[in-house]
């Protein structure tokens, strides 16, 4: 939303929130949270808006910098990534530019433009990695940054590299958010990527057979209106930042991935058949990942408010009403 009536608007609003990654499954639960909940706010979609026809590319120093001294905001929310471990192991080279390059680009420009503004930077559990490998229970935010893919690497690089920062004077909260789901995600992602399937056994449109990667994993799932949620009170809230300011996002529960598909089979109604598909294991994959959020839950008010159960409804809902019938 950068346009001509900006330079008017900017000084008169209380919380100027400049999104990054905004058209993305996470941004649009944000943006609609945003706008459900906090209508005194205003949002604005980074390379999205009057006058720009095609997203800023996080690669484009100058780019950047304009949009940020620009909109001058109180809160910039950083969700754009190479998302997809499969992506970044396929397009390494183009992962590290976009997560750890352009997420340089945008805080350094924060502290030039915007030294008060929050910088919110979103990482991911993935940053952990081997360290998940024996550990006795739950991980909390002191566990090494162990990484064992490409998209891990570079969002633990870009973890540290904010943490750093911080020690500059970049007002920054980090998050690590675990396994998260709800209805418009990809079904690059393993729950939606089952539901997708169930629901088109639903609609006549295969044969009642589901082909499934790894079923023994375990996994710490939340829902993303759950998790957009933390992300809007460190934006908006008055709550500290600094280099300590790194929050796991979890449920504190580790699911295994064959219950996950039962459940949703369960929901569907019919018999389904399960079959193995090689291609879809991937390297490295860690048996195990947990995640303790007790310091999100005393210091950000945050606790998880959707159940499991109501994800999953409401995922299978959305690609039932996004399957059409042979």
């Amino acid at each position: 939303m950068i346009g001509k009536p900006l330079a008017n608007m900017v000084g008169t609003l209380t919380h100027r929130i400049l999104v990054t990654g905004a058209g993305g499954f996470v941004g649009t639960a944000l943006l609609q949270l945003l706008e459900r909940e906090h209508a005194g706010c205003k949002v604005f979609v980074l390379g999205h808006g009057e006058g720009r026809r095609n997203p800023i590319d996080l690669r484009d120093r100058e780019a950047i910098d304009d949009a940020v001294r620009e909109i001058q905001p109180t809160a910039l929310v950083h969700l754009a990534a190479v998302a997809a471990p499969s992506d970044a192991r396929n397009e390494p080279r183009h992962a590290w530019d976009v997560n750890v390059t352009g997420t340089m680009n945008l805080a350094e420009s924060v502290m030039r433009h915007a030294p008060e503004a929050r910088f919110v930077y979103v990482g991911s559990s993935e940053a952990y990695g081997a360290s998940f490998q024996n550990a006795a229970g739950p991980l909390t935010e002191n566990a090494p940054l162990r990484p064992v893919n490409v998209y891990g690497a570079t969002k633990a690089a870009a973890d540290l590299m904010i943490g750093q920062m911080s020690y500059d004077g970049l007002r920054a909260i980090r998050f690590r958010p675990f396994n998260h789901t709800g209805p418009g995600q990809s079904d690059t992602y393993v729950v939606s990527d089952f539901a997708r399937q169930v629901a088109e056994i639903l609609s006549g449109k295969r044969e009642p057979v589901i082909h499934v990667g790894n079923l023994e994993a375990e996994r710490d799932f939340l829902d993303v209106r759950d998790v957009v949620r933390a992300y809007a009170i460190a934006a908006i809230q008055d709550t500290k930042t600094g280099a300590d300011c790194v929050y796991n996002i979890a449920s504190g529960q580790a699911r295994k991935i064959r219950a996950i598909l039962d459940a949703l089979i369960a929901q569907s109604g019919i018999e389904i058949e399960v079959r193995a598909d090689p291609q879809r294991l991937r390297p490295n994959e860690i048996p195990v990942a947990c995640g303790d959020a007790s310091k999100a839950r005393e210091r950000l008010n945050w606790a998880p408010l959707v159940s499991f159960e109501q994800t999953l409804a409401d995922v299978l809902g959305y690609w039932r009403r996004n399957c059409t019938p042979r």
